[in-house]
Formats: C-alpha cells, sequence, structure tokens
C-alpha cells in the first residue's frame, strides 16, 4: 500500500473535472444515487479523482481520494453546505453546532466540548455499563425475536439522554424519539439526491408521514427544555451548559439556538450510534467467531465481574472490532461541503459557490488503500498493521473543526456494548430479518430481525 499526500495547490487550474457517465434526462445522477448510490459511489475513482455529477439542475463535485476528502474537510475554502446538509436543515435547524458555520461554529463547540473531554468521558462510564446490562436483560425476558431497530436506537438515545440531559423525564419519550427519527431520515435521503422542491409539499401519505415525524420531534425537544426549565435543577451536563451559555456579547443565547443545540445532541449522535450498534449485531451474527474472540477477551481481562467503563482501553480486540464495523459500515456514509471562494482541487478548477460531495463509505472500502478491502478483518487496526492505512482513508468521525466532538464517547460506549453483548450471547437471523443496506442520511441494516442465543 501507498501512502496518498495532499497534493500542493495550483490556484491558475482552469481544467473542470470530467462529468461521470450514466445520467438520466431531468434527474441527472440522481437517479443512480437513489437506486444504488453505495455502488455508483464506490466506483467514481475509476474515472477520476474529482468528477462532476448532475443532481436535478445542480451541477455537484464528487471527491474519490482519502488526500482529497482531507484536503477539503481541512480547507478554509470549504464549508458545511450543500444538498445534505439542506435536506437536514428542516430537522436540525441553522443555528445547532452540526450545521452552523464561522464564529457562531466556534462558539457552539466551546459550550459542549467541556462534556466531551476525555477527563469527564469516565463519568459517563456507569451509566453506559447500566444500559448496556439493562438492554442484556431486555432481551432474556423478551425469550423471542428482537427487532434491533428498535432496540439499538432505543439504547443510543437513552445513554445521550441520560449522560448528556441528565432526567427520567426521557425515559417516555425515548420511543417516540426513535420512531420520529426513523421516518425523517429516509425521506431526507430521498430529498437530497432528487430535489424536486415543491412536490414535497403535496399532501401525499409518504408527505405527510414526514411531516408528522418532524413536528413531533420538535415538540419533543420544547418539552425536554420546558421540563428542565421547570424543575429548578442544574445537573452538570450538556443541557445545562446549554441553558447558561452565553452568546459573544454576553447575552443569553436565543430559544432557537437552544432548541438546535438540543436536536443536534439527540439526533445525529442518536441516529449514528444506533445504526453502528445495528451494524455491530449484523457482524457479530454474521461471524460468530468474533463474539467467540470478544467472549474469550473480556473473561481474560475481567473475569467473572461485570464489564465496567475502567475496562475499555484493555479489550483492544472489542475495540478493533469497533473500529472495523466503523470502516466497513460507517453511519455517516455520505457528506457535502460547499466552496466559499474560486479555489483547486486536485489540479481542477472548483468555482465559488459549487457543492461537493464525498463518501467515507466508498473510501473507507476503496481498494487502492486496503488489502482485501472487502473482507472483515479487526486485526488490521493492530499498531503493526494500522500505520499502513492511507491518511484520511478511515475518518468515520471526521477531521479538523468538523470532527465529531464526542468521538470518544462513542467509541468508550460502542466497545463497552459490544463487550457486553458478545458476552452473554451469539446471535442468529430470524425468518423475516432483512440485512441489506437501508439507504438514508444515514447507513444501516434494512431490517433486523435477530434472535438472542445465551451463552
Amino acid at each position: 500500500m501507498t501512502v496518498e499526500s495532499v497534493r500542493p495547490k495550483d490556484t491558475t487550474a482552469t481544467d473542470e473535472p470530467p462529468v461521470a457517465g450514466g445520467t438520466v434526462p431531468f434527474l441527472g445522477h440522481g437517479w443512480r444515487l437513489a437506486r444504488d448510490p453505495l455502488a455508483f459511489l464506490s466506483q467514481l475513482r475509476d474515472h477520476g479523482d474529482v468528477v462532476r455529477l448532475k443532481l436535478g439542475p445542480k451541477t455537484v463535485y464528487a471527491v474519490t481520494t482519502p488526500a482529497l476528502t482531507g484536503e477539503v474537510a481541512l480547507s478554509p475554502d470549504y464549508i458545511i453546505a450543500g444538498p445534505l446538509w439542506e435536506s437536514l436543515e428542516s430537522l436540525l435547524g441553522k443555528e445547532g453546532v452540526a450545521t452552523a458555520n464561522g464564529k457562531l461554529h466556534r462558539r457552539q463547540r466551546r459550550t459542549i466540548q467541556p462534556a466531551f473531554r476525555l477527563d469527564a468521558i469516565p463519568a459517563y462510564g456507569p451509566i453506559m455499563a447500566e444500559e448496556a446490562y439493562e438492554l442484556v436483560d431486555r432481551w432474556r425476558a423478551a425469550d423471542g425475536v428482537l427487532d434491533i431497530t428498535y432496540e439499538s436506537f432505543r439504547a443510543a438515545v437513552r445513554v445521550a439522554a441520560r449522560c448528556l440531559m441528565r432526567g427520567s423525564y426521557m425515559d417516555a419519550r425515548a420511543d417516540r424519539i426513535c420512531a420520529d427519527l426513523t421516518t425523517l431520515f429516509a425521506g431526507m435521503y430521498q430529498r437530497m439526491v432528487v430535489p424536486l422542491g415543491p412536490l414535497y409539499k403535496i399532501p401525499l401519505p409518504a408527505n405527510r408521514e414526514f411531516n408528522r415525524a418532524l413536528a413531533d420531534l420538535h415538540v419533543l425537544v420544547d418539552e425536554i427544555v420546558a421540563d428542565r426549565r421547570a424543575s429548578g435543577q442544574k445537573p452538570n451536563d450538556l443541557l445545562t451548559a446549554l441553558l447558561e451559555a452565553k452568546d459573544d456579547n454576553g447575552d443569553p443565547i436565543g430559544e432557537q439556538e437552544i432548541h438546535d443545540q438540543v436536536i443536534a445532541i439527540l439526533t445525529p449522535g442518536a441516529e449514528t450510534v444506533g445504526s453502528t450498534i445495528m451494524s455491530l449485531l449484523l457482524v457479530l451474527t454474521e461471524h460468530p467467531e468474533l463474539g467467540d474472540k470478544i467472549r474469550d477477551e473480556v473473561e481474560s481481562v475481567v473475569g467473572d465481574r461485570p464489564v465496567a467503563f475502567e475496562d475499555v482501553r484493555k479489550l483492544t480486540y472489542t475495540a478493533n472490532v469497533v473500529t472495523e464495523t466503523l470502516r466497513l459500515y460507517p453511519a455517516v456514509w455520505i457528506l457535502t461541503r460547499r466552496a466559499v471562494a474560486d479555489t483547486e482541487l486536485g489540479g481542477y478548477r472548483i468555482p465559488k459557490g459549487a457543492d461537493l460531495i464525498y463518501s467515507p463509505y466508498a473510501i473507507q472500502r476503496d481498494r487502492r488503500s486496503y488489502e482485501r478491502n472487502e473482507d472483515f478483518d479487526p486485526d488490521r487496526w493492530l499498531p503493526e498493521r494500522s500505520k499502513d492505512v492511507p491518511k484520511y482513508a478511515m475518518s468515520p468521525f471526521s477531521v479538523g473543526n468538523r470532527k465529531c466532538p464526542s468521538d470518544h464517547f462513542s467509541m468508550a460506549e460502542l466497545t463497552l456494548m459490544t463487550a457486553v453483548v458478545a458476552h452473554a450471547y451469539r446471535f442468529e437471523h430470524a425468518s423475516d430479518s432483512d440485512p441489506r443496506h437501508r439507504i438514508g442520511i444515514t447507513l444501516r441494516p434494512r431490517r433486523l430481525m435477530l434472535r438472542a442465543l445465551p451463552r
């Protein structure tokens, strides 16, 4: 393998990238992105480091190499914007950390970052462990087929809510949040790749269901904020930090920003972690030998007592299984940016205002970056082997100032939960399980129905 490096900029570049083949009248490449986006994006690098796509009337620049995606993520010439973020604004708003840019984004990062410092994460450990064992107990009592979509999102929402917005008021709302997010993230991907604008306002059943879920989620967030204020309590959590945050003038931040920030806590984190839990359970089902090795590691490291947060850093094989799952099944499988200046990328001219798109899924499965690129191999993340992975070929939490602030929190949560679940159960598909990819804003199995078999 060869390590790819970022090319020096040539601001005099005048060539436009080639147009990818396979356009459809009126829809351009949107049809292929809607039908089989993973296959389509994965083959784009064969046609160039940067290629142009047509999404309806829009031209979008697809970036296909690890080095250039790293350049886009790190350069101030590109901001959070484009078809993905436009489709998300109705959910995430314009004043949350996920969609804000510039000074607002930097101030918001300063507000939320303390909750995710390395020295803050151990305090969340008992909650993570409690939720992991509660999941194991629920499955033992269920004694039947498990709907893993529901179970995974329920666990992710409860961990996020209990750690970052402490309060029992979340218990009654977790199911509603999960149901709303399932509807919203499916509809938003369609709105991104097939931008039909006013047609999505026609009161068809799918549009009505989407709008109902969107309205309900916003109501839920307002209820959460109102309940905290009414309680008079100020626990040391992220919600308290938001309610006491000040803007650049020293005044309390506005209600809309608080609302959008709570959405940003609940929605992207719960959706991505929930999707990853689903993918991990799929991996344990289809590769039972991995679960056996995790069980052996847990018994070697932990012994007969319950797994605790303090054990996570010693569960190296389990963590490598999580990392390999993030490589092959990245929940955030597609990203967009917008150029704020005329610039150059890979020797091509990128005009100001241009939208760019790139796929962590395609980058992280590229045969040019990984030997046996389609194989599930946790040992590729051993120190002596991981050094050969090209820079930016593995960035499940992004890089630069848009790097997910909860990366260490999420890795700890996923490693702990995987260790607890794999130690307790083996898994097999039920007759109506459908493990194929479900394409939405995030990537996860379509319908994962499993039987949990006690070890």
